[in-house]
């Protein structure tokens, strides 16, 4: 028990250190505190150059609502929560499986490190990619897990800070099953995680922003402002109530799975879900939201 308190009480230090440099301007190809500024800046500005919707301000609904939620995920609730869970699920883990005489090495089916850093960057990003495809698709599927949900389907203009506004419960289960998966095909080093993770940041700030782009031929490929729009319709057609267009970077799943929808231009089309109007407006309220259901 003592070497998971250690675990804990050493994983909120370290985050905490780590927080305090990235604001202070220590300046690296890790420093996710300004990566995140700066891609905001640059999708914000985008949005005043090429907005889609010109009747929807650049302050839109929401907007310091979905700022606050923006860096509240992407730092404090990982300094609350996430890295001292993950941590020590991970420590809880390993040594379950060194009770069977086991380690997480056992089922790594490649070293990773041994490939080109263009081959380990693609083959990160295509399976957290294709994880977090299925996770999303659970989270529309199950009742439990689409009340978390409707927190990010709560929006009801889009814009680009709309992207983070989701519920702390969330990256827990994307977190948790993304696990397995980077277990078996072994380790990645900080720049690899990061290399992707910009990236990522980039196209799901461009994915909810108010701007009329799908990049030609390549939306069969991205996930892109065009497409996404129709998975936060608030009115579903019947046959595709548990949702659609579910892709986090890629588009290329919905296309292969049957579940891509774009019927025309989303432009003008109701965001939401079936009884938003009665959804909690304020942070608190909407975080316990899905505690109080069922």
């Amino acid at each position: 028990m003592n070497k998971y308190l250690d675990i804990i009480k050493n994983s909120y230090s370290d985050y905490w250190n780590y927080v305090k440099q990235s604001v202070l301007m220590e300046l690296n190809w890790e420093n996710y505190f300004y990566g995140l500024i700066i891609i905001s800046l640059v999708v914000w500005a985008l949005e005043a150059i090429f907005p889609w919707r010109k009747n929807q301000s650049l302050f839109r609904k929401d907007f310091w609502l979905d700022t606050f939620y923006m860096f509240f995920n992407f730092f404090l609730l990982n300094l609350i929560v996430l890295i001292a869970l993950s941590n020590s699920a991970a420590q809880l883990f390993n040594d379950l499986l060194g009770i069977v005489g086991l380690s997480v090495a056992n089922f790594q089916l490649l070293d990773i490190n041994e490939l080109p850093f263009f081959a380990r960057i693609f083959i990160f990003f295509i399976v957290v990619d294709f994880v977090q495809w299925w996770t999303h698709r659970l989270l529309h599927t199950f009742e439990f897990l689409w009340n978390f949900h409707k927190v990010h389907h709560s929006v009801k203009e889009m814009g680009f800070a709309a992207h983070l506004r989701y519920h702390w419960m969330e990256p827990v289960v994307y977190s948790s099953l993304k696990y397995i998966p980077l277990a078996i095909i072994g380790g990645f080093s900080a720049q690899d995680v990061a290399f992707v993770h910009f990236f990522n940041i980039f196209i799901g700030h461009l994915n909810h922003a108010n701007i009329n782009w799908d990049y030609g031929w390549l939306k069969y490929i991205l996930n892109n402002p065009k497409m996404h729009i129709w998975h936060h319709v608030k009115e579903l057609p019947e046959d595709r109530k548990n949702g659609v267009n579910f892709g986090i970077t890629l588009s290329i799943w919905d296309y292969i799975f049957k579940t891509n929808y774009i019927p025309y231009s989303g432009r003008d089309i109701e965001l939401g879900f079936e009884g938003d109007e009665k959804f909690p407006k304020n942070f608190i309220e909407q975080e316990a939201y899905p505690l109080g259901k069922k």
